[in-house]
């Protein structure tokens, strides 16, 4: 959730400062882009070296940087952030930002930031308590501004209550499922195949395709980016998803993809059914190495289950289903076909004859037709554009 968001980090002057070094080590690990803004009394709590070491950016602490004069431009760092965090927040800050009070760099960035603002207080239980602050919090949350409530337990005073700041990864955990539930697809559990099967022979040999399953991994990152809970059902491939969050099964055969999608799709929304399936299979497969002999060979192939009718048969109301069809010829009319035998609620054609689209290439050109037949062409892009594409789709059918 937080992977390539950028995040000003505002670290106040608070016993509780130490606990920043992990946050920003957790942020950076979560994929984020960390920039730490310390108030000039949070030095004396933990140094600047630190974070900026942690952070893989000089940390900033005043207007101007006193050996060159050059300007921490508070304005361009409120564009810049996709989410300001103050962890710790100590009550003289909140009291600044309730009230608009602007003398350090930090509360100036606050009062420029354009983004989501999240602040995580940290003090002794009887500050925490007094009037003054609980009216400060409500105010900034009547903002907009989100609380990180703080934890009880033992205080640096000595007293035991509330007060503690949050832990660094209950803050991160509390950042990622608040933006998870602002995403198209939030709490949506998803399938999605992947990649071609691989037919046994005998122990050495099998029938392929030359799919590589860059289509269905962009399209399972994507959906796993806007909020889904995503399965990832793939046949052999060397593709690895970007998403960290995404369930794969790993399977070889068709019939062991049958297997895993009547599993998976029961419990879910949505499957998407992008892996390229054999149609055929070996009758028997020898127990033993076929060794080259003079002559032809013959292999009795009998068809494989259809799973995408099979899922399409199985449907519950509310269910959707999306297939594929890559086609040489009678394009649109065998996509149309197979959209409705199969009772698909859209198909993503595309074509061997336009040039870039198909197998193990970056690109694809594709055609979405959906069960009222309605058209959408889309130019020739790269699979992670024509992922994007096929999800906002989804979600829109989804959303209503």
């Amino acid at each position: 959730m937080l992977e390539g968001k950028n995040i000003i980090l505002g670290v106040c002057g608070s016993i509780a400062a130490y606990k920043s070094a992990l946050l920003v080590r957790l942020l950076v690990k979560a994929g984020a882009h960390v920039q730490v803004v310390m108030t000039p009394d949070a030095i004396n709590f933990i140094t600047p070296l630190t974070l900026s070491t942690l952070s893989k950016k000089p940390v900033l602490v005043d207007y101007f940087k006193a050996d060159t004069g050059e300007w921490n431009n508070h304005v361009e760092l409120g564009i810049w952030a996709d989410m300001l965090i103050i962890a710790p927040a100590t009550a003289n800050t909140l009291a600044k930002m309730a009230n608009g009070l602007c003398d350090n760099l930090l509360s100036a960035v606050y009062l420029s930031a354009k983004c989501p603002v999240y602040f995580a207080p940290a003090m002794d239980l009887d500050m925490w308590l007094h009037p003054a602050t609980r009216k400060n919090v409500n105010t900034l949350q009547s903002f907009g501004n989100t609380l990180i409530a703080p934890g009880s337990g033992e205080l640096a005073s000595g007293l035991y209550g509330e007060g503690r700041m949050a832990e660094p990864d209950e803050i991160v955990d509390f950042l990622a499922s608040t933006l998870k539930k602002k995403l198209l697809l939030a709490n949506h559990k998803i399938v999605v195949t992947a990649g071609p099967t691989y037919e046994a022979i005998d122990p050495v040999r099998f029938i392929g395709n030359h799919s590589s399953g860059k289509m269905g991994f962009a399209i399972a990152d994507e959906l796993a980016s806007m909020g889904a809970s995503v399965t990832l059902i793939s046949g052999p491939t060397a593709q690895i998803s970007k998403q960290t969050n995404i369930k794969r099964v790993d399977v070889t055969s068709a019939a062991q993809m049958l297997d895993a999608c009547l599993t998976y799709y029961k419990n879910a929304k949505v499957c998407v059914m992008s892996a390229a399936v054999a149609d055929y299979t070996p009758a028997t497969i020898a127990q033993q190495k076929i060794k080259k002999k003079d002559g032809s060979l013959n292999i009795d192939l009998k068809p494989t289950v259809d799973i995408l009718k099979t899922l399409g048969q199985q449907k519950a109301d509310g269910q959707l289903l999306v297939g594929f069809a890559l086609e040489t010829n009678d394009e649109e009319l065998n996509a149309i076909n197979k959209l409705e035998r199969k009772n698909l609620d859209f198909i993503v054609l595309n074509s061997l004859n336009d040039a870039g689209a198909g197998f193990k290439k970056d690109t694809n050109k594709i055609t979405i037709i959906d069960r009222n037949l309605q058209k959408t062409t889309f130019d020739l892009k790269s699979k992670d554009a024509v992922a994007h594409d096929i999800c906002l789709k989804l979600a829109q059918l989804i959303n209503g």
